[in-house]
């Protein structure tokens, strides 16, 4: 009997484990899509990976932290934020995709995000804004 209150205890341990792991993506990807929606720029860059594939409008190549926050802060200077809409919200082995749509005024939006752990950290490594 021992046994099997150890047996319980360690995976309600793990399960308390995964419960928190998965609160704190499902908050930082709020936090990413609170900046998408409001246009911020040095709030959405603190995401950032130190390069980032990005790919916003006629920039398409792999861009420092530096200079992606400069491209995605003229592309909402341009194109003022009024909703973003998660349309698919994949995990997958440390990875998490989405994709949604940001209405601006001047114009609709497809958004992709890819979010990967570095040092037990979720940060930025691809993010595409292109036109629909």
């Amino acid at each position: 009997m021992p046994s099997i209150k150890k047996n319980i205890r360690i995976f309600f341990l793990l399960a308390g484990f995964l419960l928190v792991i998965t609160n704190v993506q499902a908050q930082i990807t709020d936090e990413i899509i609170t900046c998408l929606k409001s246009g911020n720029a040095k709030s959405l860059s603190q995401y950032f990976n130190q390069n980032v594939e990005l790919v916003v409008l006629d920039n398409d190549n792999v861009y420092s932290k530096a200079q992606a926050q400069q491209i995605v802060s003229n592309f909402f200077s341009s194109f003022s934020p009024e909703s973003f809409t998660v349309l698919h919200d994949v995990r997958k082995e440390g990875a998490k995709y989405v994709i949604g749509n940001l209405k601006t005024k001047n114009g609709s939006f497809r958004v992709y995000f890819l979010l990967k752990q570095t040092d037990g950290k979720d940060y930025i490594h691809q993010l595409r804004i292109e036109k629909q």
